[in-house]
């Protein structure tokens, strides 16, 4: 394609709905993060893991504690989400604004890849008192 010589009405999907896969095993609970394991492409709840990919936010609570993959989907928006920040030197500032921001659980986010075991959950757009904005 060739650079834009007039407007153009690009198309958006902010705030997107989806409805993912369940990974077997897994209780999903509402304002979670969810991500997706990249070694079985089902969804899963935050943690620490380095097979992971930052997906969006649980919108309603499944329970596939019983169920196999992909038994139940769970519903998920992506968007603009404050979750809560680590602590110490993992603690996410205003000064990695645009840095990514790496799962520790399914409400955590930490600075760093905690030494290679954290995967990327999205970009931090901001932080304040309550939390960190994290654009999944």
């Amino acid at each position: 394609m060739t650079a834009l010589t007039a407007d153009r009405d690009t198309q958006n999907r902010a705030g997107a709905r989806f409805s993912y896969p369940a990974k077997a095993g897994v209780k999903f609970f509402v304002g979670a993060i969810a991500a997706i394991d990249s070694a079985t492409g089902f969804a899963t709840k935050g943690a620490a893991s380095t097979t992971l990919k930052g997906a969006a936010i649980v919108q309603e609570q499944i329970d596939n504690t019983a169920g196999a993959d992909g038994a139940a989907n769970v519903p998920v928006k992506r968007g603009l989400w404050r979750v809560a920040n680590s602590a110490g030197a993992d603690q996410i500032t205003f000064k990695d604004v645009g840095s990514n921001a790496y799962i520790v659980d399914d409400q955590t986010v930490a600075k760093t890849d905690g030494g290679a075991t954290r995967s990327i959950a999205g970009i931090v757009c901001d932080v304040d008192p309550a939390g960190v904005w994290v654009e999944f």
